[in-house]
């Protein structure tokens, strides 16, 4: 019995001496750079907006108020008795001019949206016998910024909406008229889809990464000052596409970076508006099998490539479409079983034959890397056909030179399991039209869409068949969108650099400003770790010329540890957290994957002589107090002498 004691006594002793070992350590450590998220920097703004005092004839005008969207104005003001303003911001023409009723109130927030960049915009407040005209100044574009080459309207069928523009490599998220002028846009990486929720909100990208190439760590509801309403967190990210549901959830393209398959590209969920919990999910490598249907982008690590999510309510159903399989798939929304496949059945195996459909009626062609599928009100499908290849047999394949791209109909029959082609556009353009990856299509009625063919590449004056990521010598980006009436041409706009989509809204919509902090719901999920010890307390060399050379930096954020530096694919690393004595390793993975269809090129890891640029990161939860924050770099263990608090 004495013995244990003994032995007790000395197991505390020798973990207190590392306790104290490890505090006494700290001291003199420095804590690492804390960056503020767009939320909190946003928040800081909002606070500086003064209403008290000012009046419509000497009112308050904040422009970009959030730091966000710099074609936008804030006018603020007080008065005596409740009105309801009427703000109009003048433009070059009638079409082009807008104009925006706001709720009676007698505090006056008003949002002025689609400003000219670098002019004395005129802006118009009318409410009873008053009318009060300002001018307000903008500034330059960005240096950097994309606008048209071309620009053809016919004005007599268009009205005021803008077109909204999402990038996918140089470029910023960006709202044109129909003059092709900018009259909107958002001065941080918004990327993927931009859509208009029921709500009147804005739904994008977080310009957080959270995976390379591309996936981020969610979705920011914004309005058009870019003011954050609510963050939504992901563990697998978000990546391309979402949908709102009647129910006002969000489906959202995801992905499971923990599968056994080490996939990407190949799960969806469903995401709680309200509380930011995943209430439902859909793993495709359970619906299909991954060795089906290969086309030439086809790889281990993104089989699929799902690039457009869409929910009809006639059918409870959820259509994908399916790049690197050059298939749209549709699903039961309730039980996750396959219903039909929409494409060429070569190379696909006897088990799924019987989800395809048999072609009918004369002109029929097969879509190849498909974009923006969706279904129609009318049941039919509407998608982007690419045309990659234009076949899934090598000796087949057509070069891109000869090839075209297309916004096409089908028409799908689900009982006799029968489709037939009813509407295209962009076959007679040929190669000009001919864009290998991305691109959109919408929907407006009948006879009335657009058609966008974002991703025209070519490299030294020849059509490419690769994104613009994944090319060399001298490369040169187009986007050409098309908007169609009665199958004629009523608006065509032509961008120097690739887009991701296009989306045709109105400016103003049925929100107004609401003052306050945004919400942020969901989670990014435990890191792993990948082993813990006791005690690694021993001489460390600090800042000698082998540490330097990797350029390694921590930054915190609000719920994560950023880490940053330069390395080759060979090296080992892991980012060490000690605390009470306990390491834990967080592996930091180094290699590029060997990316066929680089669809946003904005966050690419540079990679020199000297290796890769990477930042990697490590997630808040499950972590609380002070850790001290070491590195291991190919066994060797550095001290880095900083701590992170979370």
């Amino acid at each position: 019995m004495k013995k244990i004691i003994v032995y007790t006594v000395v197991i505390i002793l020798l973990f207190l001496g590392i306790v104290i070992s490890l505090t006494n350590s700290q001291r003199g450590r420095k804590k690492v750079k804390t960056e503020l998220s767009l939320v909190e920097k946003q928040s800081k703004e909002e606070a500086k907006f003064k209403i008290d005092g000012y009046t419509v004839d000497k009112p308050n005008i904040i422009v970009d108020p959030y730091k966000s969207s710099p074609l936008t104005a804030l006018i603020l003001f007080e008065t005596k008795d409740k009105v309801s303003p009427k703000v109009t911001v003048v433009g070059k023409d009638k079409k082009t001019t807008i104009t925006h009723q706001f709720k009676s109130a007698k505090e006056h927030y008003l949002s002025v949206y689609g400003l000219y960049p670098d002019s004395e915009n005129e802006v118009i407040v009318e409410y009873k016998d008053v009318k009060k005209t300002y001018k307000i100044k903008t500034d330059k574009l960005p240096d950097d910024f994309i606008t048209p080459t071309n620009v053809k309207a016919d004005k007599s069928k268009l009205g005021s909406e803008f077109y909204f523009f999402s990038p996918s490599s140089t470029g910023y998220t960006a709202a044109y008229d129909i003059n092709g002028d900018v009259r909107w846009y958002l001065s941080f990486n918004a990327i993927w889809d931009i859509e208009k929720l029921n709500n009147g909100h804005l739904l994008v990208g977080t310009e957080r990464l959270i995976n390379s190439p591309y996936y981020v760590t969610g979705l920011y509801e914004i309005d058009m000052f870019g003011k954050i309403y609510t963050e939504y967190s992901l563990e697998g990210g978000y990546h391309h596409d979402y949908y709102e549901m009647p129910n006002g959830n969000l489906l959202v393209a995801s992905d499971n970076f923990g599968n056994s398959d080490g996939t990407v590209e190949d799960y969806v969920v469903e995401l709680d508006r309200k509380t930011g919990k995943v209430v439902k999910s859909f793993d495709l490598r359970k619906i299909l099998n991954m060795e089906d249907g290969k086309s030439e982008n086809w790889t281990s690590y993104d089989w699929f490539h799902n690039n457009s999510v869409w929910y009809d309510e006639k059918t409870n159903s959820i259509s994908l479409s399916g790049r690197h399989q050059d298939a749209v798939i549709n699903i039961d929304y309730k039980s996750g079983n396959l219903n039909w496949i929409l494409g060429d059945s070569t190379n696909w195996s006897k088990e799924y034959q019987k989800y395809f459909f048999k072609p009918i009626g004369k002109d029929f062609e097969w879509q190849w890397s498909q974009h923006a599928a969706m279904i129609t009100p009318k049941g039919e499908v509407f998608l982007f056909d690419n045309g990659n290849n234009k076949s899934k047999n090598k000796e087949d394949y057509v070069e891109a030179k000869n090839s075209y791209s297309r916004g096409v109909i089908y028409k799908i029959d689900t009982e006799k399991m029968e489709i037939k082609q009813v509407f295209e556009y962009g076959k007679e353009r040929g190669s000009d039209f001919y864009s290998p990856y991305i691109s959109d299509v919408d929907y407006f009625n009948d006879n009335h869409y657009i058609i966008h063919s974002g991703g025209i590449v070519s490299v030294n004056g020849t059509p490419s068949n690769k994104p613009a990521g994944l090319t060399s010598g001298d490369v040169t980006l187009k986007s050409d969108t098309v908007e169609l009436l009665d199958n004629k041409v009523i608006f065509k706009m032509t961008l120097p650099a690739n887009f991701y989509r296009v989306e045709k809204m109105n400016i103003y919509g049925n929100d107004e400003l609401k003052l306050g902090k945004a919400k942020r719901l969901g989670s990014l999920g435990k890191t792993k770790v990948a082993k813990k010890k006791l005690n690694i307390s021993k001489r460390y060399n600090k800042n000698n010329s082998e540490y330097k050379k990797h350029k390694i930096s921590f930054t915190k954020e609000i719920d994560r540890l950023v880490f940053k530096g330069q390395f080759k694919r060979e090296d080992k690393v892991n980012v060490v957290l000690v605390k009470n004595g306990i390491a834990s390793y967080y592996n930091i993975k180094i290699s590029k994957k060997p990316y066929t269809a680089l669809c946003v090129d904005i966050f690419t890891e540079e990679e020199n002589k000297n290796g890769i640029t990477i930042s990697r990161y490590i997630n808040k939860e499950g972590l609380s107090g002070i850790y001290s924050i070491f590195i291991e770099i190919n066994g060797k263990l550095y001290d880095t002498s900083e701590t992170v608090e979370f």
